[in-house]
């Protein structure tokens, strides 16, 4: 097995493991206390929504540049002055900041002032660790990054929630912890990255000024900027806005909610890594008819399987709610599962738009639209929290609406340059299956106990999908019941 087989299966692994870490964790540790956990789901996507303004796209620069410097020998030249330009750009981050709330004092009363003691040193420590994280997939090692990047923010909050919740230690103790995780984290990516190559500081600016280097170096990141900011804010500032207009209790529920809802997108976990490269190709060899008929299909792949989990979410909610600690608060919030699931659904159904725009001369275009949600979704937002009293339903319903408006432009903006469209009339048919199996469903008779519903309800979802799809002959689930299929979900 090569080593990128190799990386890719290991890596594949961890973020299924992570993935069912984080689930479990929001389903039944989490919800004991779901201010404390509002508070560390306010913390880390407010962090991961400033810390682009820090990065500044240089972390895309060190994997665009990488063989080039490699081959003069200054690889760690540019990384270096990354990470120096990194420092930098903190400092200056952290004066405007202070500076912003001493000519505002009126704004010191947000939770973000207040945490910055703890907000603040996250995005320095979480910026430094981009930059290697990106610099080490060079060596084609990225296993033990993506440990780093994905399964230690886990066990701090994890192990944050359990100090204060189940051994009584103080939020701050628990809050020393959360980010001691961090800065594990950035040690690690030192350690592992010095012992793939010995690190060498080269701050020397001679390199970078020849042949204006740095204008290349600046440029390309400032384009990495923009659309890495955009694609934060947009999936980031829910938790923000929350923690702000609302409280961390409501933030905790809503989190709740997207970690069960985070089921739905599990078919999309392995599937591009089979598609990426197919897109790439056709793209490139001008098969626009291919990559139509290869887009319906994959399309229609991760809406069926999506659409399937759906269903038994929507059925199993009720009674999964009552299943775990103050389910109740997960009970009230049930319209949020309803609004923000029909626009995974939508999304799911809409399949690789977003790629095959990043893998065409148009990339750019991403850029822009990832702005557009962005702005689109902070003044959803705020008009939903400032004009109205939904509270997180309203939250639900403005992603809802300003990810719904971002996949239609991009399903436009693919049929006019690339005549190629993503939805069927097998979805259509898919989503009547769907509806009447969760009708009934409902409808049928419960038991006294909630675990038998919870279990019997989704399968008899199940039945009546998988039933009807086999007599219909909608979608070909036997072409994906095989050794094939599972060995390449694991395949990089």
């Amino acid at each position: 097995m090569s080593v990128i087989a190799r990386q890719g299966f290991k890596y594949s692994l961890i973020g299924y493991f992570g993935f069912i870490l984080g689930t479990f964790s929001a389903i039944f540790i989490f919800p004991y206390d779901m201010e404390f956990y509002g508070k560390l789901r306010y913390i880390m996507p407010t962090a991961e929504m400033l810390l682009p303004i820090v990065v500044f796209g240089l972390s895309f620069s060190n994997v665009k540049f990488f063989h080039q410097t490699q081959k003069d020998g200054k690889n760690q030249n540019i990384l270096s002055l990354s990470l120096g330009g990194i420092l930098i750009n903190f400092l200056i981050f952290s004066l405007l900041f202070f500076f912003f709330f001493q000519l505002f004092p009126q704004f010191k009363g947000l939770e973000l002032w207040k945490m910055k003691a703890l907000i603040l040193p996250l995005i320095l420590i979480m910026a430094l660790s981009a930059v290697f994280n990106k610099y080490l997939s060079n060596f084609k090692r990225i296993v033990v990054p993506n440990i780093f990047e994905n399964i230690f923010p886990k066990i701090a909050n994890i192990g944050a929630f359990c100090l204060f919740f189940f051994l009584g230690v103080s939020e701050k103790g628990s809050y020393g912890f959360f980010l001691g995780m961090f800065v594990l984290s950035f040690l690690g990516y030192l350690f592992y990255a010095n012992k793939l190559e010995k690190l060498k500081p080269d701050f020397n600016t001679k390199y970078v000024k020849k042949d204006n280097l740095w204008k290349e170096i600046l440029n390309y990141s400032f384009y990495g900027f923009l659309g890495n900011i955009g694609n934060y804010i947009a999936f980031r500032v829910d938790n923000f806005m929350i923690g702000e207009f609302l409280n961390f209790e409501e933030n905790g529920v809503y989190s709740i909610i997207l970690s069960i809802l985070s089921f739905i997108l599990i078919p999309q976990m392995g599937l591009f890594n089979i598609s990426a490269p197919i897109i790439n190709k056709t793209i490139a060899e001008g098969e626009f008819e291919e990559l139509d008929r290869f887009h319906k299909k994959t399309s229609l792949t991760l809406f069926f399987l999506g659409a399937v989990l759906f269903s038994c979410i929507l059925v199993g909610f009720p009674y999964l709610s009552n299943l775990i600690k103050n389910g109740d608060q997960l009970r009230q919030a049930e319209p949020v599962v309803w609004i923000l699931g029909f626009a995974m659904i939508f999304d799911l159904a809409t399949g690789f738009n977003g790629h095959i725009i990043s893998l065409s001369k148009h990339y750019r275009f991403n850029i822009v639209i990832m702005l557009f949600l962005a702005i689109t979704t902070i003044i959803l937002n705020y008009l939903f929290l400032t004009r109205t009293e939904l509270g997180i339903i309203g939250i639900a319903m403005a992603t809802a609406i300003s990810l719904t408006l971002f996949n239609m432009i991009k399903i436009y903006f693919n049929y006019i340059k690339f005549k190629v469209f993503p939805l069927t009339i097998e979805m259509m048919y898919i989503l009547i299956i769907c509806t009447l199996a969760i009708t009934v469903a409902i409808i049928l008779p419960e038991t006294k106990s909630n675990f038998i519903n919870f279990i019997y309800k989704p399968t008899f979802v199940l039945i009546v999908i998988f039933s009807a799809n086999h007599f219909m002959k909608i979608f070909p689930i036997e072409d994906y019941l095989n050794k094939k299929f599972f060995k390449s979900i694991f395949k990089f």
